[in-house]
């Protein structure tokens, strides 16, 4: 591929040229997100996302994008299920990857003084690290509702209330389930791993409002003050649904030689719209997904459980939201003055519906759906709200994160747990870790600037400013 050329349009978007042609890729960001696109194979991974059959309008590119398998990570694209594709590059491996966010009614004053004692009973209670497993057994008749119901199992054996679903993207079940597609190898890694964090760039954090930008959003949404409690759980369906993708990718490389020969990178293997293979990885990933929303709704219910444990029993956390990171849905959205549906591709992108939407629970349908967009261990982490501008321009999606910088093999070279934990704590912000190098790996200088992250997207008016978050505690793989 002949160079690429990034053409600024104004101050948060970009589109990119190659031998002076425009082609059809948007990319949100400002000059100094920029830089760092350039610096890996992003931005073609953004065209080459393009020349799948079926996309409808542009690739599109989010402010935290980066180099990924398949897509860019932080890429949409909006694909015809009619006439086009699904591929797993375009939704990742840890599908439903997402974020759930608790207020409480505590302020920083009632948790500061016991938020190591209460990271201590996180810890136990809800299992963090590679390989961690689950204080809960499932029998394969257990495994299957979960893969098929979701969320909606959990509240149905005992873990969290009502309130939980309606507050969840898809109500915590996804449509389109068949557990019937997901290997026995997928399931054997996901039996014993509900209701665990896992590694990585998963975490569970106690945060204090930092800001308010909006306050009568901010009110719909929770918030009630600066110095209000909240908690951030950040994880997603582990290692079953890390199986599926690769299940699924070899199936469709097997498949399709043909398909995988002609394309510009092989990790955008797809298959067709309407065939077999299409139609059961679809399935699939749906109960992936599902799988990822049960084991989000049971950290909920384990963090309920252990505020109460340290800080009493009148402690109230209630579910604001829950999103997903990194899926594939079937949306109805106008494209050229014309309603059509589309399998929407959103790999570490987050959905944000503007007002009016059906599919935004009633409670917000006036403002918005809200947007959670973590930060990196040690900085502010937000949340925005969806809005009419995003419905039309990106399929209703923006970031879902601030976006790497470094490798974890780079970043284990030039950051030293030991060495970050003590820098955080001078800040008065405390981790309690599985192992010294989770804490390496996700040291704050390995990511991207997420405030300028979010300052894009809200300028763009793709998601726009709520709330700032603040971390006191962290609990890390």
């Amino acid at each position: 591929m002949s160079e690429l050329k990034a053409k600024k349009l104004n101050d948060y978007s970009y589109t990119v040229e190659k031998d002076g042609k425009e082609l059809p890729v948007k990319i949100y960001a400002s000059e100094k997100l920029m830089k760092h696109m350039q610096k890996d194979k992003c931005l073609e991974q953004g065209v080459n996302a393009s020349t799948l059959p079926g996309v409808k309008g542009k690739s599109l590119m989010m402010p935290d994008a980066h180099q990924g398998y398949g897509f860019s990570i932080g890429g949409v694209a909006a694909i015809s299920c009619d006439d086009g594709c699904i591929s797993p590059g375009g939704i990742g491996f840890d599908i439903n990857c997402g974020v759930r966010l608790l207020t409480t009614n505590l302020t920083k004053k009632d948790v500061e003084p016991k938020i190591k004692e209460l990271l201590e009973v996180m810890f136990r209670m809800i299992p963090p690290g590679v390989g961690s497993q689950s204080l809960i057994r499932l029998d394969d008749d257990q495994l299957h509702d979960v893969l098929l119901n979701g969320a909606k199992w959990c509240v149905e054996n005992g873990y969290g209330v009502e309130e939980d679903l309606e507050n969840c993207e898809e109500n915590g079940t996804m449509p389109g389930a068949k557990p019937e597609f997901v290997s026995q190898k997928a399931r054997s890694r996901g039996r014993k791993q509900l209701g665990t964090l896992g590694a990585g760039n998963h975490f569970l954090e106690v945060q204090t409002v930092e800001k308010i930008f909006d306050e009568k959003t901010a009110k719909v949404f929770g918030f009630i003050d600066k110095d209000q409690i909240v908690v951030m759980i950040h994880c997603g369906s582990r290692g079953l649904g890390h199986q599926v993708c690769s299940d699924y990718l070899r199936r469709m490389e097997d498949a399709y030689p043909d398909i995988m020969e002609a394309l510009p990178e092989k990790d955008l293997i797809y298959a067709p719209s309407g065939s077999k293979i299409a139609n059961e990885y679809f399935g699939a990933m749906c109960a992936s997904a599902n799988f990822a929303w049960a084991n989000r709704h049971i950290i909920g219910h384990q963090v309920r459980k252990a505020f109460r444990r340290v800080l009493g029993d009148d402690v109230t956390l209630t579910t604001l939201y829950d999103v997903a990171h990194n899926i594939a849905k079937v949306e109805e959205h106008v494209i050229e003055g014309k309603k059509e549906k589309v399998w929407v591709h959103r790999k570490g992108a987050t959905r944000a519906f503007g007002p009016d939407r059906e599919e935004v629970p009633e409670k917000f349908r006036k403002v918005g759906q809200p947007i959670l967009i973590p930060g990196s261990m040690g900085t502010s982490s937000y949340v925005l709200v969806g809005t009419k501008t995003a419905m039309k321009e990106t399929f209703g999606s923006t970031a879902h994160g601030a976006g790497r910088l470094m490798s974890r093999f780079q970043a284990k070279k030039e950051f030293r747990g030991e060495t970050v934990k003590n820098e955080l704590e001078k800040q008065k912000i405390f981790i309690k870790a599985a192992s010294w190098k989770g804490i390496s790996e996700e040291a704050p200088g390995v990511y991207k600037d997420v405030d300028e992250v979010v300052k894009v997207s809200h300028e763009a008016g793709i998601g726009n400013l709520v709330v700032q978050l603040k971390p006191l505690g962290v609990v890390k793989g």
